[in-house]
């Protein structure tokens, strides 16, 4: 992995200046490594993490297991495309296991995902079955707890 990009994935949000300077590099020199990554597809973008609950976000997230059948020429990764392409669809994975995708979804409430899965997902040839789980809170997003320690939940420590 690049120095660059391994950087940009851990720091925050630096800009050129500040990552020329920690790695010993030009600015010239980052920018054009940060073109190359995006040239090539490896950086794709970047995303702030945020607290819903704190954000108020009138979002409902899902995450969905789904069997599917391997296409013949195009196994899992045709399939797995075009369900990618659904707009309520964030995230998709390829998984082992039980279920072959998993997928992550949003709606604007409970009944827009249920709809998107059981009219949209279940209805595509080669869906067997999906199992949808509606996330209910968040605790720790990439890396970021999202609770402190007074809202955790925790008792204090009980001393004699």
């Amino acid at each position: 992995m690049s120095s660059v990009l391994q950087l940009l994935l851990e720091g925050e949000s630096l800009d050129t200046a500040q990552l020329a300077q920690i790695l010993d590099l030009s600015e010239a020199e980052v920018s054009a490594e940060i073109a190359r990554l995006q040239a090539e597809k490896i950086l794709l973008g970047w995303r702030p993490v945020f607290n819903p609950e704190r954000a108020q976000e009138d979002v409902v997230r899902a995450v969905i297991e789904v069997r599917i059948s391997p296409e013949r020429d195009g196994g899992f990764d045709r399939l797995a495309a075009r369900i990618s392409q659904f707009d309520a669809v964030e995230s998709c994975y390829l998984m082992s296991g039980s279920y072959d995708l998993l997928i992550f979804a949003v709606g604007k409430d409970l009944r827009e995902v249920a709809s998107f899965v059981s009219e949209r997902l279940a209805s595509v040839e080669g869906v067997h079955s999906t199992a949808t789980h509606f996330m209910l809170r968040a605790y720790k997003e990439q890396g970021h707890l999202l609770l402190s320690p007074t809202e955790s939940g925790d008792k204090p420590s009980v001393s004699p």
